[in-house]
This record gives C-alpha cells, sequence and structure tokens, in this order.
C-alpha cells in the first residue's frame, strides 16, 4: 500500500472515530498483530479514541500451567523433549524450573523449529523416549499431525507427542461471554484464517462484535482497523477480510482433512481463561499409542499463577502495565508467566517497545 494510501485509510479511521460520541476498544487477538503494532510504529500513529487490548493469540501464553508441569515431568522423568524455542523459559508454578533449567541440570531437551524433526530424533536415537511438546494453534496442528503419521507409518515405539494444540474460534465464543470484557470487535489472525477459514468465525457478528481477518503488515492492521470502526460506525456488524494474499471461507482442505485424520476436538484448559468447551485437540484412538500423556499416565492438575497476571492480560481484562509485576519482578531476564517469554507474549512487546 502507497504512502498516500496509508495516510488516507489514516484519515479515514481519524473521520470514523471523530464522527463517533464515544471511544471504541478493539482486541488484536493475535500476539503477532501485537508485536507489529508496535515494531512498526503504527500504535504510536493511531488517533485517540481508540483503545486496543491483546487477546489470547500466542499459543505459549495460553498453555495452562497444569499442562507446562506434564512437561516438566516428562523430563524430570528422563524422557528426551523436543520443543519449540519460547517453550524453554516459560517458568512453573512454586518451586517448578523451566525446561531451560531443567536442561541446564541435566535434563534432556532440544529446541527444534520442525515437528518432523522430532521424529527424525526419534528415530536416529531407539534408546530414547522422545516427546514432542504439540503447541500451537490451527497453524501448526497440521504438521503434528503429519509428524504422527510418519510415526504410526514407521512404528516408532519411541516417539509420543504431548498434544497442547488449541484452537482459536471457541475462544472467541468464550470470550463475548466473559464478564468484565467489554470490546467493540476483534482483529482475527490471518495465519490462522489461512488454515481454519473465515466460517469459524461468522457468530462474532451475531452476537453485535465487528471482527475482520488482517495479516501482519502495518497497511492490513491499519485497514481492519478502519473497517472495524465503520461497522461500529453503522452498527451493521460483519466479517471482513484485509490479507494482501487470499482468505478462504473454507480454509485449506488438505490441512483440515489431516487435522480431523489426526485430531478430535476435547475441552481444554486455557491459561487464565479456565476450561473452555471443545477448544483443543485430542489424539484420536488409531494414534493414541503416540499420545505423551496416556503413554506415561500424565493428568494436569490446575495451580496457580504466583500472582501473575497473564489470564487477566490474556483475556482483555488488563493492559501489561497495569500489572504490579510487570518491569519489576517480571522482566525478559526473569519472566514471571509466559507473556513476558513469548516473543508474541503481549507483556514481552509492551517491555520492549513502550
Amino acid at each position: 500500500m502507497p504512502d498516500a494510501r496509508f495516510k488516507a485509510v489514516l484519515r479515514k479511521l481519524e473521520g470514523l472515530l471523530g464522527a463517533l460520541d464515544r471511544p471504541v476498544t478493539f482486541m488484536e487477538v493475535c500476539g503477532t498483530h501485537t508485536a507489529a503494532l508496535f515494531r512498526s510504529g503504527l500504535r504510536a500513529l493511531l488517533p485517540r479514541g481508540l483503545r486496543l487490548l491483546s487477546g489470547p493469540g500466542c499459543p505459549v501464553c495460553v498453555t495452562d500451567q497444569s499442562e507446562i508441569h506434564m512437561a516438566l515431568d516428562l523430563a524430570e522423568r528422563g524422557c528426551l523433549i523436543v520443543t519449540y524455542g519460547d517453550m524453554m523459559r516459560v517458568p512453573g508454578a512454586k518451586a517448578r524450573s523451566s525446561l531451560l533449567e531443567l536442561k541446564s541440570r541435566g535434563a534432556r531437551v532440544e529446541v527444534t523449529q520442525s515437528a518432523m524433526r522430532a521424529v527424525e530424533i526419534a528415530r536416529a536415537e531407539p534408546g530414547s523416549q522422545v516427546v514432542f511438546l504439540a503447541v500451537g494453534f490451527e497453524t501448526t496442528a497440521p504438521a503434528t499431525a503429519a509428524a504422527l503419521k510418519e510415526a504410526k507409518r514407521s512404528s516408532l515405539t519411541n516417539f509420543s507427542a504431548l498434544c497442547l494444540h488449541k484452537t482459536v474460534p471457541p475462544v472467541m465464543r468464550a470470550l463475548c461471554s466473559r464478564p468484565g470484557l467489554d470490546v467493540d470487535g476483534f482483529i482475527l489472525p490471518g495465519n490462522v484464517t489461512v488454515v481454519a477459514g473465515l466460517d469459524g468465525y461468522a457468530f462474532l457478528p451475531e452476537l453485535g462484535k465487528a471482527a475482520a481477518v488482517a495479516g501482519f503488515d502495518p497497511e492490513e492492521i491499519l485497514a481492519a482497523l478502519a473497517d472495524l470502526t465503520q461497522q461500529v460506525t453503522e452498527g451493521r456488524f460483519r466479517l471482513s477480510a484485509y490479507r494482501l494474499r487470499e482468505t478462504p471461507r473454507a480454509g485449506n482442505p488438505m490441512a483440515l482433512r489431516l487435522m480431523a485424520e489426526v485430531f478430535e476436538p476435547c475441552d481444554a484448559r486455557w491459561r487464565g481463561l479456565g476450561l473452555i468447551p471443545r477448544s483443543g485437540c485430542r489424539i484420536r484412538e488409531a494414534y493414541s499409542c503416540f499420545d505423551a500423556a496416556e503413554k506415561f499416565g500424565l493428568t494436569p492438575v490446575p495451580t496457580g499463577d504466583e500472582g501473575c497476571k497473564c489470564g487477566e492480560i490474556l483475556s482483555g481484562l488488563m493492559t501489561p502495565p497495569e500489572c504490579e509485576l510487570h518491569g519489576t519482578t517480571c522482566t525478559p531476564l526473569t519472566p514471571v508467566g509466559p507473556c513476558m517469554v513469548s516473543s508474541e507474549g503481549a507483556c514481552s512487546a509492551w517491555y520492549k517497545w513502550q
């Protein structure tokens, strides 16, 4: 989008806000949107009368403390844990370590950028029980499903996955009924939508919420904000899409078929949000021998968050600076909660760029 067009959209947004007799509040659901708003400088350019809140769109941040403890238990049992990098520094509750600390004490933990790499490690180390920490939304779940299919094809008895995948539309529905949260609309994650499709968010306009999908370019985010504000001004809510690439209504059929073959919906616990119906992915019976929770007899036990306000921040009930730990007890070097650890975490973004 040329500079002139960018400025025109910004003026349009200013005009729409000026025509309203009240401020508007939107939530950027995805943590990458939060980071992009700061990093690009767009947040500083936004007109007065527009308030933005961060939401539960960071997979590391929404991984429940009980799930973190299952991963720590597996590492302490001697399993070789293979994980995405941001999971390494998420602290457990009370005196529990992070995976990084356990590794420094001799636990076997490896960082990867690929679920299939965990399968390769299991194949290369037949004497080790290799567990892949499967976190993420619809963007990473297909890769985990492909890895599980390959493990089954190869009859890898020493490979399993701790399946912590979650899906975005159910948590959006839960947020809309959450007491204390007053938002006019949502910027929805473009990367998730490319896989899952637009149709899963059709309920948002029906609930009186403006909704627009955007990629992570500042131009797309600004266009989405202008569209959301126009929806509020007109009082007519719809589901719009602002991506430089095509956004499919029904999603990616190949990825969705793969997920449906390997996973089935289940209730899942989200950090600070509690148990949300049918928001998780459970490994189906046909692949259950690769389910680490079942294989090692793990049961998630709910725990407290040690004064951490990540749950309130992920719910849009407060901003990071409103947490008394932010920037004092909780910093990137000494994180109390995952929102300060993850590269997509709201607390990390506020600390780095605000």
